[in-house]
């Protein structure tokens, strides 16, 4: 029986339930007191580990622990730190010191990629370790589950303001014809997908839903966008920051890249895609309109956080302990479908390997043909995560 020190921690962006996670790991290992001695957590990641930034958790009072369920952000902190190969030497190190046995990692693809490289170094230095991965991101794109604990609640963030400033732009439309809203997500689509559960009527928003799994093309835009303001007199866009150009350039006018590689669309004070779409909107049109760029306001909005979604990310975390304690490594736990009306889950698992490796766009029956807005089957995969929207109503309606 493998006994020692657990060690958990957050990296990348965060999420609305990214703590819950955290508080789902922290519960279970103190489940298991025959197994596990302290549980300590990284401040600022992997990265912060190497300085010796450690937190002794088991001294935090239950109540704390148990509030990390409806607690927004990262509590550990977190980093964008790409391993070097002199940094595992360190690591290895640091683990002897703390007697560290039990490894857990909450976070999207890089995070695996963390966690696999890691528990591999262990493995030929001949130092036994379990390393387990818990998946988070609010862009959805993570490869071998359904979906990711986060992306429900960021969904819902996105459906309620698309929503709620489509009403307004509806209602304010002989002052600013058109608005803008731009979601956060690199290559993926999922967010800007979510608006649309937004629409019940066919006036409403959004109209045109801008995706990066497809190229952005002018001409064939800005036709729609005439189109729909001749019908309704106004327009609703919504498009994701990394929609690009048929050549590959990011239509946001600016990019960077983090230590992964990835590329940070406008980032630094760059132009974003929301504000690009703007002005070609006013340029050839000659319209008034506006802009909503939220940031990351989407991976921390606690008020907003799906009831559901609190429930599956604490299971995950959960179920990687479990999972370690049967002696499974190298593994990230998985959420599966199990149905879709009534929607039901259960919990599963992947290899970090090949999550480290692949990712997850928008599958291509998931965006319309026009390449312009999503399809039905879409909305059956998005509604069960973005939950019941209310109803506002219109005056003017009594016939």
């Amino acid at each position: 029986m493998l006994q020692g020190n657990a060690i958990i921690g957050q990296s990348g962006g965060p999420t609305s339930v990214i703590n819950s996670s955290l508080c789902g790991v922290i519960q279970a290992c103190q489940r298991f007191p025959e197994k596990i001695g302290k549980i300590y957590g990284m401040r600022y990641g992997i990265e912060g580990f190497m300085r010796e930034e450690i937190l002794d958790l088991g001294k935090e009072r239950p109540e704390v622990i148990e509030s990390l369920k409806t607690t927004p952000s990262s509590a550990l902190g977190s980093c964008r730190h790409k391993m070097q190969e002199e940094d595992f030497p360190k690591v290895l190190e640091l683990f002897r010191k703390y007697n560290i046995r039990y490894y857990f990692l909450i976070g999207g693809n890089d995070t695996m990629d963390t966690i696999h490289r890691i528990e591999a170094y262990c493995q030929k230095e001949g130092y036994e370790l379990i390393g387990v991965g818990i998946p988070k991101t609010v862009d959805n794109d993570l490869f071998a589950t359904d979906h990711t604990p986060g992306f429900g609640s960021a969904a819902r963030y996105v459906a309620m303001s698309v929503l709620q400033a489509g009403t307004l732009a509806r209602d304010m439309k002989r002052v600013d014809q058109f608005v803008v809203f731009q979601t956060v997500g690199r290559s993926a689509g999922w967010l800007p997908a979510a608006a649309a559960c937004a629409r019940r009527n066919e006036d409403d928003a959004p109209h045109i839903i801008l995706l990066p799994e497809r190229p952005f093309e002018t001409e064939k835009f800005l036709a729609q966008v005439q189109k729909v303001h001749e019908k309704y007199g106004w327009v609703s866009i919504v498009c994701g920051e990394g929609v690009c150009f048929t050549d590959g350039r990011p239509i946001s006018a600016s990019a960077t890249n983090d230590r992964f590689g990835n590329t940070e669309f406008g980032a630094m004070g760059g132009t974003s895609a929301a504000m690009i779409l703007h002005q070609m909107i006013s340029r050839h049109f000659g319209w008034r309109g506006e802009f909503q760029v939220t940031e990351s306001l989407q991976m921390c909005a606690a008020d907003r956080a799906m009831p559901g979604d609190i429930q599956e990310a604490w299971a995950c975390g959960n179920r990687a302990v479990e999972l370690a304690m049967e002696g499974v490594s190298g593994v990230m736990v998985t959420i599966l479908r199990d149905s879709n009306l009534p929607y039901a889950w259960s919990l599963g698992t992947a290899p970090l390997r090949e999550v480290a490796l692949g990712e997850k766009p928008m599958p291509d029956d998931f965006i319309d043909d026009e390449n312009l807005y999503v399809t039905e089957k879409c909305l059956e995969y998005l509604r069960p995560l973005v939950g019941e929207l209310p109803e506002y109503v219109r005056l003017g309606q009594v016939e």
